[in-house]
């Protein structure tokens, strides 16, 4: 069994390994999803993916806290949390048993200190594993696992979904690509032939990026230009005043223009 922080490292190292075509963890990892799946808080989730620490925590606690997150997150069809006696009677169990784990609190004889139980065998741990079982099989341990071991084991889907996409080479023109049509003839061909056709792909769509950056920045160059040229425009010709603008509108109407046809003067 692998010890949890190296665990948990060596996931996310495969992982980041297998990432590729410019992708982060933030693309294939959802907090909030991981959280979910293996009980550990949101932000504890955070602070492992960071190589951080969790905060200490009594194992019975951490017992009861996921409890709770079960009886929270894995609900009825009609919404509603699973009572403990409908729990219980699963595994022929009494609501007792499960107050009693809920509520377990032992004092070590002869001090003042508390005592709590882990997963050592008996009734509590057959109450665990119980529980496990009602909530969609969870895996056996689940309640009582190190947050780094929770962590690990959510993100092991993640780490196969990568690993099935790099030994695919169609998975790259699937997932990164969409192209469903070409995937379909993928039987037709040979392995590096999807390699190259791939390749091809991934090299035309760097230049029509490229080339759509180059063509909206011209655009607004040009859009640019064109403003500037009508601002001027609106300002008028130099001299033109309001006498002009009024032989201009004469001009259009068909009336003479103030004086068109006075007489020549006598210049004797």
């Amino acid at each position: 069994m692998r010890e949890p922080r190296r665990g948990l490292a060596e996931t996310l190292s495969h992982i980041d390994s297998l990432l590729g075509d410019g992708r982060s963890r933030e693309d294939v990892l959802d907090v909030g999803r991981l959280s979910l799946d293996s009980g550990v808080p949101r932000e504890v989730v955070e602070a492992l993916l960071e190589g951080g620490e969790p905060p200490a925590e009594d194992i019975t606690d951490r017992i009861v806290r996921r409890f709770g997150h079960l009886r929270e997150t894995r609900l009825r069809p009609d919404g509603s949390r699973h009572s403990y006696e409908e729990i219980a009677a699963a595994f022929g169990a009494s609501r007792a048993s499960l107050s009693n784990l809920v509520n377990s609190r032992r004092r070590t004889a002869g001090r003042g200190a508390e005592q709590r139980p882990g997963r050592s065998g008996g009734p509590l741990a057959s109450t665990q594993a119980g529980i496990e079982k009602f909530y969609f099989g969870q895996p056996n341990g689940w309640l009582s696992a190190e947050p780094e071991t929770a962590l690990d084991d959510a993100l092991q889907p993640v780490l196969r979904g990568l690993e099935e996409q790099a030994a695919d080479p169609m998975a790259r023109l699937r997932h990164a690509h969409g192209l469903r049509r070409l995937a379909a003839r993928a039987p037709q061909l040979a392995e590096e032939e999807i390699q190259l056709v791939t390749d091809w792909i991934d090299t035309i769509l760097e230049r029509r990026r490229a080339q759509g950056a180059h063509d909206a920045q011209g655009a607004h160059d040009a859009q640019g230009a064109h403003d500037a040229q009508g601002a001027q425009g609106a300002q008028g010709a130099p001299g033109q005043g309001v006498r002009g603008r009024g032989v201009q509108r004469a001009r259009e109407q068909g009336a003479p223009t103030p004086g068109a046809d006075a007489p020549p003067r006598d210049v004797r």
